[in-house]
Parts: C-alpha cells; structure tokens; sequence
C-alpha cells in the first residue's frame, strides 16, 4: 500500500476516534453543509479553506444546510483541527510528537482566534490536549518550513 494513503487512512481513523471522545464535537460537514458553514463564515468576514480544520465544537444541534440555523449558531462554534499520533515515541504530554500545520490551518487559526482549537491525540493511551497554533509556536523544540507544491 502506499506509505502517504496509510498515514492518511491512519489520520482519519485518529480523527473518528478524537471526535467520538468529546460528546459536543461533530465531524466537518460534507457537501451542501459545508458550503453553507463557508458561505456564512464568508459573510461574516471570515475566509478559510474546508480543509483547515476537522470538527466542530458545538453545545446544541445544527442545521449546516440552512444558513439561518448555521448564521445563529456560529458565534458559538470552535473549529477544531485534529493532530492524530499513533507513535510509541510520543510521550505523555505529548514530549516527542512531530506533526505539520498547513498553512490553511494556520490561517484559520490566525482569522478564528480563539474560535479555532488543535486536539493533539494520542491513539496509544487515549490522551487528548485542546490547544492553539501560538502555543504550539511557543513550545515546539523544533520547526522546519517548507514549500508544498503541486504540478
């Protein structure tokens, strides 16, 4: 099998396993939902990509294909973006674990402020930590940028 569709396969699976862990969060909407959740995060001066984040937080029921149930309800959603590890190597706390933020992610990041939220999520031992891309920044050992492109 293909090593880039295994990680992917594996990331989806830690993402199922994360959203199925927290009782309010609710995977991304798909088709017709999407576009609306978009349309209104447009028109609220919001601009970000589908792909820069993973679920939702959110305390009571959505409509996504109606933008009056999804406009009421934005306020008080969290986007959150799922960094899954199934790695013995990371430790509790998450000491050890290398992962890559997208620069869509990183951008919905900076327009959601605190609105947007990254779950690091251990497979092994079940261990999930709610954090935010500054304090990724601020306690990462290591970064390394790099320029993804595609012909």
């Amino acid at each position: 099998m293909h090593l880039a569709r295994l990680a992917n396969q594996g990331g989806a699976a830690g993402e199922i396993e994360a959203i199925a862990a927290v009782a309010d969060w609710i995977p991304r909407p798909k088709g017709l939902g999407l576009k609306v959740l978009l349309a209104e995060l447009a028109r609220a001066g919001v601009s970000i990509k589908p792909s820069s984040f993973d679920a939702i937080a959110v305390a009571s029921e959505v409509n996504f294909q109606s933008p009056e149930s999804t406009r009421l309800a934005l306020e008080n959603m969290v986007f959150i973006e799922i960094k899954a590890s199934n790695q013995e190597r990371v430790k509790p706390g998450f000491e050890g674990f290398f992962f890559a933020l997208t620069e869509s992610e990183i951008a919905a990041a900076d327009q959601l402020g605190s609105r947007h939220r990254v779950a690091l999520f251990n497979r092994l031992s079940g261990e999930l930590l709610l954090t935010s891309v500054p304090e990724i920044l601020h306690r990462s050992k290591s970064m390394t940028w790099q320029l993804s492109v595609q012909l």
